[in-house]
């Protein structure tokens, strides 16, 4: 019995994620179908066509040449003849171009202060509100510190997510010295022996300097108050925005010391492919991916089941290899 409720929830799990991708599953499997069925031979032409289809699905050129590369030599290694037959190493080098180390959500497992950046209307505060709720739900005890306090509303809809996940909250009025929250709420985290500090930052990267010195304050004030806590710093970015998400990574990752990501909004996006190229890109693990609106659309991301949801079968949204 318990054999088939893991089988029912993976694949409910797997089912809501090719949902979500759906966008981007369409675009590449409409594409990728298209080039199997319309080529007879493996020669420059059908090369050509396939590396077209990754680029327009914002896979990016470096991730494209080597996932192309990768597949030319493994095709004759194996002496293969029939595009149809290469489909499967496509896959194959499409997830090696991502990796999620085995450390990646070490936060779950020791008292820890996890940071998450990001620009306004990235889906951030939505993020931390899910995750928050995931964590309690999984037996963790929450705090959240709104220490965005410059964005209007920013609070009040945090305290919104944070209600709805049942967790606590430490927050001042709007306007307030963000270090100043972190203080309290690392406090609080410590004497109610919270499992996890989830801080809401800001990320005002049209002043790179001042988003600087804030993050330096509050690194500053968790390292004096909370040395023996775990260290996360998560940057959230907007899926839709395709190579501007990736460009936008890059920045943050000159003011902070990022340990992962978050990519939100991938269900209304067929530039879905963003996550395989800051993968390859920043060398920093993507640690979730929204693809959808409600709580469990929140997903840890898993490269190969991220990529059998690309290719899975629209009518059934069955995975290729269950």
């Amino acid at each position: 019995m318990a054999e088939e409720n893991e089988k029912k929830e993976k694949k409910g799990f797997f089912s809501r994620l090719a949902a979500g991708l759906s966008k981007t599953r369409n675009s590449i499997s409409n594409g990728l179908s298209n080039i199997f069925s319309g080529f007879s031979q493996i020669d420059d032409d059908f090369y050509e066509e396939l590396e077209e289809t990754l680029i327009m699905a914002d896979i990016g050129v470096n991730a494209t040449e080597e996932i192309m590369d990768n597949l030319k030599a493994k095709v004759k290694e194996n002496h293969i003849k029939q595009p149809e037959e290469c489909k499967q190493l496509l896959k194959d080098s499409i997830i090696e171009q991502m990796s999620v180390p085995s450390d990646a959500y070490m936060f779950e497992t020791r008292p820890s202060v996890v940071m998450v950046i990001g620009v306004n209307g990235v889906g951030k505060t939505t993020s931390i509100g899910k995750l928050a709720g995931q964590l309690k739900n999984e037996g963790k005890r929450v705090i959240v510190a709104a220490a965005d306090t410059f964005r209007a509303g920013a609070i009040d809809q945090l305290a919104t997510w944070t209600e709805r996940a049942g967790v606590e909250l430490i927050s001042q009025s709007e306007g307030s010295d963000p270090a100043a929250v972190v203080f309290d709420a690392v406090n609080a985290a410590k004497s109610r022996k919270a499992d996890i500090l989830l801080c809401d930052t800001a990320g005002r990267l049209h002043n790179k300097k001042n988003l600087m010195e804030e993050l330096r304050k509050i690194n500053k004030i968790v390292d004096r108050e909370y040395p023996e806590a775990y260290r996360e710093t998560l940057v959230v970015l907007d899926g839709t925005t395709g190579q501007n998400a990736l460009a936008q990574a890059k920045q943050f990752g000159e003011v902070a010391d990022i340990t992962g990501i978050i990519i939100t909004k991938l269900d209304g996006t067929a530039k879905g492919g963003i996550a395989v190229a800051i993968s390859k890109e920043l060398s920093i693990p993507v640690k979730y991916i929204g693809v959808g609106e409600h709580i469990d659309d929140l997903q840890k991301f898993d490269p190969t089941s991220f990529t059998e949801a690309l290719f899975s079968d629209p009518e059934t949204d069955e995975n290729p290899r269950s």
